[in-house]
């Protein structure tokens, strides 16, 4: 039996520990950096918190199985997300958890999402009627920007029936104020001391005021709804309405806070990580022409003359494109880290771990060795195919583990699956691409902010022929 103080680790200093070796927006990258030092298992200290370090995907997938019983989100990440309104599902721990998780699961399950498909290609329409203004304009496109424009759309259509309709408004739209909400979380997160409880935020204030009075909005439009049709207590048909019908059921353990907490969640959580996923995602087949054309051919074949998908069946038809995505998934994991508490004592891979200690999983390393994927810092989409000589897909899921594992699986999968296939679906069918690139060209730089994005990504397009 190891103890965490036995193990290897960057050396730092009295009182400080690693503090001064961390630039938070590249933690994920330093992370790594320190396990081709250390190996799979090692410590790093940030002020008086010791962290454990692992990046075995074994390791990793033990620790995420034995949730929320034997890990959990942080005390802090807990308590800071409630500070800041939004105590969902996502942060919540324990019994809170498991209140909260079925109606989610039930939101965004295959069915519901089917359901919501039409009003998914509306969406799209108009997702790509702002491309072709961009492209007929001859401008450059903020990636990012218009993917998290879309992916609020689609969340707030699916989780709450709102058509918010930000990628026809050049407002000030609740995207910009979502924009600030992680990154200040994670600030808090990994911050060695309180000091925001002192000095507060104004900036963050306002923009955290705005959200809470669109989600307001939200509950007040859902219960107006329910209200016109007493039958949606019953059979709810979206997220807000089965957790407002659980608030007002007797004993239910839910408070308005919950329900509040559960649609900010969701709009934050739909925001960056599917948006962050499809910007690697176009930026990676640009890159690669092969992959490229593979794609688009695909798409062209399955749509026809049709510059979109329009109709369920034909996103099963591109094998392909979500072969795209996983392996976008691999080389550019959105949480490349994840943060755990021990609940109880522990032992993880033959270390102690005692009740309290923090966690780091380092989500990448596995999934970019040799041992594991052949030529794996190449962007080879085709490894995921059912046909490849060396298929990826029947072990990797124990490697590349892009949506979790264990009983805290992300409860938006599938959706996020469905969203990266529309748009690159509606980008190749559409479109043909000339340019994607970082800010002085060259490789697109890493930053992490709660998910890791690349920065600054303009695109240019100009329509298919």
């Amino acid at each position: 039996m190891r103890r965490i103080r036995d193990l290897p680790g960057p050396p730092g200093l009295p009182l400080l520990g690693n503090l001064l070796q961390i630039d938070r927006t590249r933690l994920h990258l330093i992370a790594e950096a320190w396990c081709r030092t250390y190996g799979d298992y090692f410590r790093f200290r940030i002020g008086s918190r010791e962290y454990l370090v692992i990046a075995d995907p074994e390791a990793i997938a033990a620790v995420l199985r034995d949730r929320p019983d034997g890990f959990q989100r942080t005390a802090g990440l807990n308590a800071a997300a409630r500070e800041m309104g939004f105590g969902g599902v996502f942060s919540a721990n324990g019994e809170q958890w498991r209140r909260q998780r079925p109606m989610v699961m039930a939101s965004f399950d295959p069915a519901h999402i089917k359901s919501y498909f039409p009003a998914l290609v509306r969406v799209t329409r108009r997702f790509a009627g702002r491309w072709q203004r961009a492209a007929a304009a001859g401008g450059t496109i903020d990636l990012q920007a218009d993917l998290m424009r879309y992916t609020v759309d689609v969340t707030a259509g699916l989780a709450f029936g709102a058509d918010i309709n930000t990628l026809e408004s050049d407002r000030d739209v609740i995207q910009s104020h979502l924009d600030k909400v992680l990154p200040a979380l994670f600030a808090r997160l990994m911050a060695p001391f309180v000091l925001w409880r002192w000095i507060g935020d104004l900036a963050l204030g306002r923009h955290l005021a705005a959200l809470h009075r669109a989600v307001d909005g939200f509950i007040a439009a859902a219960r107006q709804r329910m209200d016109a049709e007493p039958r949606l207590r019953a059979r709810p048909t979206n997220l807000i309405e089965a957790m407002i019908a659980a608030r007002d059921t007797e004993a239910s353990g839910l408070d308005d806070a919950d329900v509040a907490g559960n649609v900010l969640t969701m709009l934050l959580a739909g925001e960056d990580t599917t948006a962050n996923t499809l910007a690697w995602m176009i930026y990676l087949l640009e890159r690669n022409p092969a992959a490229m054309q593979r794609a688009r051919d695909e798409v062209r074949a399955v749509l026809g003359a049709e510059p979109l998908p329009a109709r369920y069946e034909q996103l099963s038809r591109l094998p392909f494109v979500e072969a795209c995505a996983h392996e976008t998934m691999r080389l550019k994991p959105v949480a490349p880290i994840i943060i755990k508490q021990a609940v109880r004592d522990s032992v993880v891979a033959g270390i102690a771990v005692p009740a309290g200690q923090l966690l780091v999983c380092l989500m990448r390393p596995a999934a970019v060795e040799e041992r594991h994927f052949p030529n794996a810092q190449t962007f080879d989409p085709a490894r995921w195919l059912a046909d490849a000589p060396n298929r990826a897909a029947t072990s990797a899921r124990r490697v590349a583990m892009p949506f979790g594992a264990g009983p805290r699986l992300c409860p938006g999968r599938y959706l996020a699956m469905l969203e990266m296939k529309m748009v690159i679906g509606m980008l190749l069918g559409g479109f043909e691409v000339e340019s994607v690139g970082a800010p002085g060209g060259g490789e697109a730089r890493e930053q992490l902010a709660f998910t890791m994005a690349p920065v600054g990504l303009r695109m240019k397009l100009r329509q298919a022929r």
